[in-house]
This record gives C-alpha cells, structure tokens and sequence, in this order.
C-alpha cells in the first residue's frame, strides 16, 4: 500500500496517475483496498527483485536495463547525482512510473501492471503532506480509517507506532504545532501502522537542517533495526548512505556502477566514479602512468598499489583518499610536492587543501598541523591503501 505524500508543487504532476492507481485527493478509493494482512511470515518474504529494468520518456531512455536483488529485511539505499535515475527506479518499485521493459518483483509477485495500492508498500516522500486540520494521531490513523478499520484496531496501531517513533506525547496536536524534525516522524508513522512488506523513502531528509538530518537518519536507521522491514531508500547524499544503508546502490546516468556493503565501496571503489563520488572528502585522483614498476605522475615515482595488476606504460589513474596521505621530509623519494593553499580544521580532523603541478589534492590529519597558506609540504600516500584505475575505461586494475 502507498501513503500518497507529495508537495504542492508537484502534487499536479501526480494528478492522472493518482487517479488511476486509486488515489483522489490524497485519500484512497475504499474498492481498491483488499483487508490488511501481514505477509511478512518465514513463507511470504518481501524480497525485492529487478531484472533488465528499462524506462523510456519517448525516445529518450533513462534506465538502461538493471538488474538488482533486494533480499528480505535488507536496508538499500540509492544514490548518485541528480538525473541518474534514482527516484525514477523508486517511483517504478512503488508503481507511480510505468515500466518501459524489464520485471519488478516484490516478493514471488511480478508487480508491473499492479497499481500502487496492491502492492503493499507505503512510501515517504521529502514533503511530509500532512493534513493541517487533523491531528497527529488523525493523520497517522487516515489510511486504515479509509480502509474501513474499526476504531479500536486504528487506534491500537497508531499507539503503538507513536511509541515506536518517540510521538505519543504529540497525537493530540496538529502539524502546525511540530516541528520539521516531528513532523517528518508522523509522515513515518503513517507508513507504519500500516505494516507494509516494503518501505520506500525518498530523500526524506532533504528539508531538514543539518543538526536534524544527523538525528532523523539515526532514528530511521534504529527503527528499520526494529522493524527489519525491506527498505529502499534514496538519497543524493553518499554520508546518509555510508552511515544507513546495509548495501548501497550506485547509479550514474540510468546504470549501477557497484552495489555492495558500504565500507565495501569505500575500500575497492569499482572505478573512477564510484571512488569520486563516495567520501568525503572524495579520492584524490591522479593521472599518471606505468614506468619501470613505478607510477610517474608527473615528475613524481609512487609505488603501484598493492593488489594493482597494470603494463609497463598504460595510462593510469592514481588513487588516494585524503587520509591516507601523510607528512614527508621533501628528500622522501615517493612524496607529492605541493603548496598550501586551503586549511580547513574541523574539530575532529584538520583538511589541508595542497596544489601539485596544478592539481588540487586534500589531505586529512587527525592530529593537529601547523601550517600555513602558501608553504611548502610534501606528502607520501600509503601504498597498501592507494588505489589505481585504467585511465581509459575508468575501471579498477
């Protein structure tokens, strides 16, 4: 099922759509419910499979046949830049966007031609589209109301999922009286008292402050613990990912670049996006190429990384996060030479942007530096933490 939660600015672009999958007004068609029944028993996983997904607007193709596995319980999160296809392939998990090709599969059922209100899921969107004149307790328990629930049982559930989300002392209030932070948590709870098979955000955190986003992806991250509901989240911000998701997903232009655990694609980024866009800050990546069993990037001999299989004069890219540079003396004859141009302290590290040979690199220090603006260092990265791409295909060697 589908808790219907968008923005004014976009809710009349959602207007046909919502009429045939069985939404009016933000509400339900009470023939299109079937009675609530929770499948997520040992015989009924919720599953989430996607096979040569494709989705095309005319002629212009935005998803270029995925393929993706979303065991039971797993919490997913997808992300990349904006325009890679993210929202699109919710949006077509949750039945909101028609599929061009390719199967969605939610648990044993292929669920393609299903509209969003038989596919028991409930969505949260980044507006939270609360109904002004109902309470808290109102706005959670609407859905089941519609439904044709009694009283008591929507009650019941309302209860339970305020307790779950730290909102009971609120039930009697109305949104204008909450929070940005509270008012999301209802949006939450709406989708649970429904207990779906599949929850499915989409970039919920996007209007909260920093400080809230800090809290609310714990809170999202401590109930999905609780729940173990399969989750599918979207977000363009790769911290929410790293610190929520058991798998993240990748996208760039309408394709997975890598899926695996997060420390995963931190560790082995399978290419040059991946390594670039995960961190933060990102990988410093350095051109360079194979000479004598050495990397020459530009004047510079760097010990090939461990692991590293590369032919003596292939391009190359050079890659190394920002902590694992460390301080030389300039004589070290593996170092970066560089000068100072931006220090950044932030409290638990210090970031310390270095020019070398017009390159822009970042080093992270946990220990204090003193340094400033316009002096010399020379860095040396870590062989057994370096990391080296094909220059060509972008991929990992």
């Amino acid at each position: 099922m589908l808790v219907w939660s968008v923005g004014r600015q976009t809710a009349t672009l959602w207007v046909r759509k919502i009429h045939q999958t069985g939404y009016v007004d933000g509400s339900y068609k009470v023939d299109k419910f079937r009675k609530f029944e929770n499948t997520r028993g040992d015989t009924h996983l919720a599953d989430v499979t996607i096979r040569a997904l494709q989705k095309s607007y005319g002629g212009l193709q935005v998803i270029h046949g995925l393929d993706l596995d979303i065991p039971d319980g797993e919490f997913v999160v997808l992300v990349g830049p904006s325009g890679c296809g993210k929202s699109t392939l919710l949006r077509m998990i949750a039945g909101l966007e028609e599929v061009s090709g390719g199967d969605v599969m939610i648990g044993e059922r292929r669920v393609n031609n299903l509209p969003p209100s038989e596919r028991d899921i409930a969505m949260v969107f980044q507006n939270y589209a609360l109904y002004p004149h109902k309470t808290v307790a109102a706005n959670m328990g609407f859905a089941l109301k519609m439904r044709g629930m009694d009283k008591a049982a929507v009650r019941a559930k309302v209860e339970h999922a305020a307790g779950i989300l730290g909102l009971t002392p609120y039930l009697d209030r109305f949104p204008r009286a909450l929070s940005g932070g509270q008012r999301q948590r209802v949006a939450m709870g709406r989708a649970i008292v429904r207990d779906p098979q599949v929850f499915l955000f989409d970039e919920p955190l996007s209007n909260l402050d920093a400080k809230l986003r800090v809290q609310m992806r714990t809170e999202i991250k401590e109930l999905h613990q609780r729940l173990k509901t399969t989750t599918v989240y979207v977000t363009h911000d790769q911290i929410e990912a790293m610190t929520m998701a058991d798998k993240i997903v990748v996208m760039q232009g309408g394709r997975i670049e890598q899926v695996g655990a997060p420390l995963e694609l931190y560790d082995r980024p399978a290419n040059v996006f991946v390594a670039s866009f995960i961190g933060s800050p990102s990988m410093n990546l350095i051109p360079g190429e194979i000479a004598q069993g050495m990397v020459d990037v530009g004047g510079a001999r760097l010990p090939v990384p461990v692991g590293a299989q590369a032919e003596e004069g292939q391009k190359v890219i050079y890659g190394i996060r920002p902590e694992h540079l460390q301080l030389v003396e300039a004589t070290s004859p593996a170092g970066l030479t560089g000068v100072v141009a931006v220090i950044e302290p932030t409290g638990s590290e210090t970031h310390v942007m270095v020019r070398h040979n017009g390159l822009d690199l970042v080093a992270a220090f946990r220990n204090r530096v003193t340094l400033t603006p316009g002096s010399a260092i020379t860095l040396a990265p870590d062989a057994a933490s370096s990391h080296l791409f094909d220059k060509g295909t972008g991929q990992r060697l």
